[in-house]
């Protein structure tokens, strides 16, 4: 859900933050999470009668996610989403932010996803979903992902793909850079804005780091909502720019500078030097080669004093080694935010619609694959009532489509087709 509240450092007032109130429900089925918020330095920035939670959690199972405690729980969390949105001066686009490898995650928050679209069909749905790595310790994530994808292809408008190990990889990258960049930071280093226990005083959890990364993914795609700008981009132009049909929603999403609120003494990037980073792989939240890949569409959000002029010169500059479908040569999207993020002049997010994100698709169904074939765990998900062992093979069917339709648009590369292969347009 679009949070228009700023994302600087006036909301941290006296070591407390003030004024502002996330438009958010969290949901979990298991407390801990939820209760670590409660506790921790931004707790009052969440609403407590928003917050749903269990005790029991789903059992890394997404038909108990999905199907038990979907139902158990339809009701309360409608009524949430209702009081939320209720809050709201101009409601542009509901943001779900989920795991795809557990059961909570992939499966209620799938179901979310589809009540969202019953409730709200008018409003733009746009999910960052976390997948697993293949060494991931959850050894039915590939049954919970596939089942997921399946929702994410029908139910969603945008989906940005994010991997557990892309992000392991950039928050390895960004710690190279800080030790390599200057000392200092503009940043206290017990600013209540690095997450944790407030500061950097205690060690850092695990994820901090990497859940930094998702978070300025989604500063930067809601900063024109925020802030004002010379080309301000809606929420819902972004479905409307990039997704030429509907079931290729995954956008590719591209960050640079990369950095954590912990590690803001990370060189500038120059301006140039940007827009050829946010094209690069190693800047990607997914391990895939764009340039490898065919664009359908792209677009760029950029932060700070960067004028319009500086946009279209890059573009024409980096246009001659990104392919893109014929169709769509000028398939181009950019927005201009005033306002950079806190301790940098300037900052890009780009958004790819491109063919690469089918390896990633390849890549889980043969671990989903490995799986099936053998029929292992599947008595887990069948004890489920609801759940039947041919949803199964619909949602790997579904994933397989969908990989086709980006095969049939990638053997298009190269060369100059008066139309491509006619895809499904219909949900």
């Amino acid at each position: 859900m679009s949070i228009r509240e700023s994302d600087g450092g006036a909301c941290a007032v006296g070591g407390r933050i003030q004024h502002l109130k996330a438009r958010a429900v969290l949901v979990d089925m298991e407390e801990g999470v939820v209760n670590e918020i409660l506790q921790g330095p931004l707790r009052e920035m969440f609403d407590s009668t928003q917050l749903l939670t269990d005790v029991s959690g789903s059992g890394n199972n997404w038909a108990v996610g999905h199907m038990t405690y979907g139902s158990a729980y339809r009701e309360q969390i409608v009524d949430k989403l209702r009081k939320a949105a209720e809050h709201c001066d101009c409601l542009q686009c509901f943001f779900i932010i989920h795991s795809m490898g557990g059961g909570t995650g992939s499966g209620l928050g799938t179901k979310v996803l589809s009540l969202l679209e019953e409730e709200f069909p008018e409003v733009c749905r746009i999910v960052s979903s976390i997948y697993p790595s293949a060494e991931d310790d959850v050894v039915t994530s590939p049954y919970n992902s596939v089942l997921a994808m399946r929702e994410l292809t029908e139910h969603a408008d945008c989906v940005l793909p994010v991997e557990n190990q892309s992000l392991v990889d950039i928050v390895n990258k960004i710690k190279q850079m800080s030790h390599a960049g200057r000392p200092g930071s503009v940043i206290r280093r017990d600013s209540t804005l690095i997450s944790g226990q407030g500061g950097l005083s205690g060690a850092e959890k695990p994820f901090d780091a990497m859940n930094n990364i998702v978070a300025n993914l989604l500063l930067n795609i809601t900063s024109s909502a925020r802030f004002d700008g010379s080309l301000n981009m809606d929420l819902n132009e972004i479905a409307m720019n990039l997704v030429p049909f509907p079931r290729l929603h995954y956008l590719v999403p591209s960050l640079t500078p990369l950095y954590t609120l912990a590690d803001v003494s990370v060189p500038t990037r120059r301006l140039d030097q940007m827009f050829s980073d946010s094209f690069s792989k190693d800047h990607q939240l997914i391990r895939a080669d764009p340039k490898r890949g065919l664009y359908l569409a792209c677009a760029l959000m950029v932060r700070g004093n960067v004028h319009v002029s500086d946009l279209r010169r890059n573009i024409e500059r980096m246009k001659p080694s990104l392919p893109f479908v014929s169709w769509n040569q000028e398939g181009w999207k950019t927005g201009l935010c005033s306002v950079p993020p806190v301790g940098h002049s300037h900052s890009l997010l780009a958004l790819a619609n491109n063919t690469c994100v089918m390896s990633t698709f390849m890549e889980l169904r043969e671990r989903f694959t490995k799986l099936y074939r053998k029929k292992a765990h599947l008595h887990h998900y069948l004890h489920v009532e609801g759940m039947e062992q041919s949803m199964f093979s619909e949602a790997v069917g579904s994933l397989s489509s969908l990989i086709e339709e980006y095969y049939l648009l990638d053997a298009t590369k190269g060369r100059l087709v008066p139309d491509a292969p006619r895809l499904r347009i219909a949900r």
